[in-house]
């Protein structure tokens, strides 16, 4: 058995320094090893809350469904479709006549060029409250027409203007006729 005497065979190492760095990187890790399972404990808590909020609110939503079918089974029912059809009548009246004849034909007579009439005029109101104008214009020269369709379309009051037919002048009729379809800029 050969005992070594000689330092100098095996020098003395410094260990100490990378021993506490290990173990301060060590604890540092164990730190945020203990955050991450902080942080995972919290939003799995979290997510069971929001779960139960969903499973809550989807009760509430499955509910309402419910009402709103047994509602819509009593309107279906004969003696109410008379009532509805009324209703959607009345509304459908209560929305022209909230359009401004008079402001609508004064819109129209500041735009309209004086060589052109208006033979047919039919508003209607779409369920975003936006007025859209069903015209039949007529006007001895196509000319006239498209003067109409230009004041039109530069007109504040009036936006994109349709053409879906032009109509030349017969032996019954003497007039170009132009059938548009032009939206009207007055909120109801």
């Amino acid at each position: 058995m050969k005992i070594p005497i000689n330092l100098a065979s095996q020098p003395f190492r410094r260990d100490r320094a990378m021993f506490l760095a290990s173990v301060g990187v060590s604890l540092l890790l164990v730190a945020t090893l203990v955050g991450l399972l902080d942080l995972a404990r919290a939003d799995r808590a979290e997510r069971a809350e929001l779960s139960r909020e969903v499973d809550r609110l989807e009760a509430r939503v499955n509910a309402a469904a419910a009402v709103e079918s047994r509602l819509e089974g009593v309107l279906r029912q004969p003696a109410n479709a008379q009532m509805i059809e009324r209703s959607v009548f009345l509304n459908d009246l209560i929305y022209h006549k909230s359009i401004s004849w008079s402001r609508l034909f004064s819109d129209l007579e500041q735009t309209v060029p004086g060589s052109v009439q208006i033979l047919s005029l039919h508003p209607t109101v779409d369920s975003e409250a936006q007025v859209t104008l069903d015209m039949t214009v007529g006007a001895k020269s196509p000319l006239a027409l498209i003067e109409l369709l230009k004041a039109l379309e530069e007109s504040p009051r009036f936006g994109k203007v349709y053409n879906h037919s032009t109509l030349p002048p017969t032996q019954a009729e003497p007039l170009n006729r132009c059938r548009i379809t032009v939206n009207y800029a007055q909120k109801l």
